[in-house]
């Protein structure tokens, strides 16, 4: 049985960080692509940040510079660092692990989601 358990999460001012954490069981970890996406109430799923089995990562542009992720092979965990966080960075956020690397789709296994909310 595959699951994803998402942490951390939470409430945070402006300009501050956050490290949101997804434990994954049930696959062979090293052998998947993971994923950190977004959907706000009322705007479209966006893709956040991305790593794939090799360790390249890619970003979305409006998270580039502030926003790192990175992948614990051992510990089976995906991490999204977030820094200098704005109010527009308020949404659900939920981490996506596959086979394949085509982020526009929604195959993969999904954790529950977490809220972050970035707020003074």
């Amino acid at each position: 049985q595959v699951q994803l358990v998402e942490s951390g999460g939470g409430l945070v001012q402006p300009g501050g960080s956050l490290r949101l954490s997804c434990a994954a069981s049930g696959i062979i970890f090293r052998l998947y692509n993971m994923g950190w996406y977004r959907q706000a109430p009322g705007n479209q799923r966006e893709l956040v940040a991305a790593i794939n089995r090799r360790g390249v990562t890619d970003f979305a542009d409006s998270v580039k510079g502030r926003f790192s992720i990175s992948r614990d092979n051992a510990g089976n965990t995906v991490y999204l660092q977030m820094n200098s966080l704005k109010p527009e960075d308020t949404s659900v956020y939920d981490c996506n692990v596959r086979l394949d690397e085509n982020w526009g789709t929604s195959t993969g296994y999904w954790g529950q989601g977490t809220q972050v909310t970035v707020s003074s």
